[in-house]
């Protein structure tokens, strides 16, 4: 039976893409075997999907089809979570597609990878 066994990301600078996704989540390098030639980030505790670093050439998509969604409990932390990954190296990005009331930010990892920070407690307008 298949199951998920990691989200890879393209990267241009996997040294780079390693510190920013472990301070961003937490997550520590797996050192084991894991299949495939990436770098391996799996998290505290063992319990969640890891992420496999992937050296890539390809520029990312403006407009990715898959992306990462992280969930956060409120506004006031996604605010707080949003304005750290800043600080850690993410970008805002410019989304042409948000909605009269979003519950998410989008933002760009330091390789331009999309993600999203969802705010699990809004409440629509």
């Amino acid at each position: 039976m298949l199951r998920i066994g990691a989200i890879v990301l393209g990267v241009g600078d996997v040294p780079r893409a390693i510190r920013f996704w472990q301070e961003a989540l937490g997550y520590r390098v797996h050192e084991e075997g894991f299949g495939g030639a990436a770098t391996i980030l799996v998290p505290p505790g063992g319990a969640g999907t890891p992420i496999a670093l992937q050296a890539n050439v390809t520029p990312p998509q403006e407009h990715p089809r898959i992306h990462l969604d992280l969930h956060v409990a409120g506004a006031a932390e996604q605010r707080a979570e949003t304005d750290r990954l800043v600080a850690l190296g993410a970008q805002r990005v410019a989304w042409d597609s948000y909605p009269a009331d979003p519950d998410f930010v989008v933002l760009a990892d330091p390789d331009g990878n999309r993600f999203c920070i969802i705010d699990l407690g809004h409440v629509p307008d």
